[in-house]
C-alpha cells in the first residue's frame, strides 16, 4: 500500500478525532456549575475548571451560582383594614442545588419573582396598615419564610427580601398629616403646662423662703428697684423701709377709730 495514500486517508480522520476531542472540552467558571445530560438523562455536575464530555452524546447546561437580584414591581394591595397601598420589594436569591434548579422547574428566575409577588400580596393583605408601616422588617421576614419554603424544593435559597416602598393614597396621607400635627400640638400644650407648673412651684418656694426672712425680702426689693432703674422709661419709685410702714400704720389706725 502506498504510504502517501495511507497518510492522505488518516489525516482527515486525525483531524476529525482532534475536532471531536476539542468539542468535548468545557470550561466552567468559578461562579458556575455544569449540569451534564447523557442521552437526555442527568448524569453529573461539572465543577469549575476544564472538563471533558463525550461530544454528540453528552450536553452541558451551565447554572450561575451567584446571588441574583430581582425587583418585584409596584402593585396595589388591600390591607386587612381595607386601605389600598402600593408596595414593591426586592428579592435576593441564589442556587444551592443546580441539578434541581434545572430539572425540577423550567425557569427558576421567573418562578421566584412570581412567587414572591404573590407572597407579598398575601402577607400585606393579612396585616393592618399600622403594622405594614411600622414593621417592615417583620413583613419582609414573613414573605421570605413563605417563599423560602417553596423554593427550597427547586434548589434555590432566598437570601433576603427588602420592601423598598409603601405608598399611601393621597387622602390617607392628608389624614395622617393632620393626625401627626394634632399630636405635636398636644405634646406642646402638655410641655407648656408642665413648665408653668414647675415655675409656679419654684415661685411658691421662693415666696415661702422670703416671707420667713425680712432681710432677704428687703434685699430682693432693692434688686428689683435696681432692675427697674436700668430701664430708660420714665418711672417714679418710692421705697419705704418696712419699719416706717409699720410706724405709719400704727399712727393711722387711732385716727380712723
Amino acid at each position: 500500500m502506498d504510504f502517501g495514500f495511507l497518510l492522505a486517508c488518516l489525516f482527515p480522520l486525525a483531524i476529525l478525532v482532534l475536532v471531536t476531542i476539542v468539542s468535548g472540552i468545557r470550561i466552567i467558571y468559578q461562579y458556575e456549575r455544569g449540569i451534564v445530560f447523557t442521552l437526555g438523562k442527568f448524569s453529573k455536575i461539572l465543577e469549575p475548571g476544564i472538563n471533558v464530555i463525550l461530544p454528540y452524546v453528552q450536553t452541558v447546561q451551565k447554572v450561575d451560582m451567584r446571588i441574583k437580584t430581582s425587583e418585584i414591581p409596584r402593585q396595589e394591595v388591600i390591607t386587612k383594614d381595607n386601605i389600598p397601598v402600593l408596595a414593591n420589594a426586592v428579592v435576593y436569591y441564589r442556587v444551592e442545588n443546580p441539578a434541581d434548579a434545572v430539572i425540577k422547574i423550567e425557569s427558576f428566575d421567573f418562578a421566584v419573582k412570581q412567587y414572591t409577588q404573590a407572597a407579598l400580596r398575601d402577607v400585606i393583605g393579612n396585616a393592618e396598615l399600622d403594622v405594614v408601616l411600622t414593621e417592615r422588617e417583620n413583613i419582609a421576614g414573613a414573605i421570605k419564610k413563605i417563599v423560602d419554603q417553596e423554593t427550597t424544593e427547586w434548589g434555590v435559597s432566598i437570601e433576603s427580601i427588602k420592601i423598598q416602598e409603601i405608598e399611601l393614597p393621597a387622602e390617607m396621607k392628608r389624614v395622617m398629616a393632620k393626625q401627626a400635627e394634632a399630636e405635636r400640638e398636644r405634646r406642646a400644650v402638655i410641655i407648656a403646662a408642665e413648665g408653668e407648673l414647675k415655675a409656679s412651684e419654684n415661685l411658691r418656694a421662693a415666696a415661702d423662703a422670703l416671707s420667713g426672712n425680712p432681710a432677704a425680702m428687703q434685699l430682693r426689693t432693692l434688686q428689683t428697684i435696681r432692675d427697674i432703674a436700668a430701664d430708660p422709661s420714665e418711672k417714679i419709685v418710692m421705697f419705704m423701709p418696712h419699719d416706717v410702714i409699720e410706724a405709719v400704720s400704727k399712727v393711722i389706725k387711732p385716727t380712723n377709730a
